[in-house]
């Protein structure tokens, strides 16, 4: 199977999945795994061709940026402040300390809204290891993204025909190829990394 006939298999796979292929990229995307751009690309492409199903899509990618942050959640509260040290630096720990204790809804929320290459997963992994309560973590995280998606949808249909033509382009589909293999690569990194800092504690 050549390149081409991957980025098409990719690319056809993810839109034929609709609401569950935005659902399965956005917890892989907000939990321990990598997957730049990836919910971003699928919003518009999925809004250009249905506009009716915006409010649907939108919520199912709000809905997996949650469920990925549960697990982050899950994974790193018990910790503590210690746990940071197993995932940042000590540079970004000391950032998002200050920004947390701060105002640690607000940098939740601009972390959300905010689109790659902005860092959004050490911000959860702060809130959760300084003790911000779980419940208003996923909510913040929850009504940020969904605004964040809902406003990329309306500009899918908005310029719904230009997005669809561009999305046909060989480019594109590299494009796409390209961030799902740097996504891969990524979450080994991030799961071999995550699998050593436990055997260490």
């Amino acid at each position: 199977m050549d390149l081409g006939s991957i980025t098409h298999f990719l690319y056809g796979f993810f839109i034929n999945l609709g609401g569950f292929g935005l659902l399965l990229l956005g917890v892989l995307d907000s939990s321990f795994l990598f997957m730049p751009l990836g919910n971003d690309l699928l919003v518009l492409a999925l809004c250009a061709r249905r506009h009716v199903m915006l409010p649907y899509y939108a919520a199912m990618a709000a809905a997996g940026s949650v469920l990925g942050c549960l697990l982050l959640d899950l994974a790193v509260r018990k910790g503590g402040e210690s746990e940071l040290e197993k995932h940042l630096s000590p540079r970004q720990i000391e950032s998002i300390k200050r920004r947390i204790k701060a105002r640690a809804g607000f940098a939740l929320a601009f972390a959300s809204l905010m689109p790659p290459p902005f860092p959004f997963t050490p911000f959860v992994i702060g809130a959760a290891a300084f003790q911000y309560p779980r419940k208003r973590l996923l909510a913040v995280v929850g009504g940020a993204r969904l605004l964040r998606f809902a406003a990329e949808g309306a500009l899918a249909i908005f310029f719904g025909q230009q997005i669809l033509d561009l999305a046909r382009t060989g480019w594109v589909k590299d494009l796409i190829l390209a961030l799902v293999a740097l996504a891969v690569a990524g979450s080994v990194l991030s799961v071999v990394r995550w699998i050593r800092s436990r055997r260490k504690a």
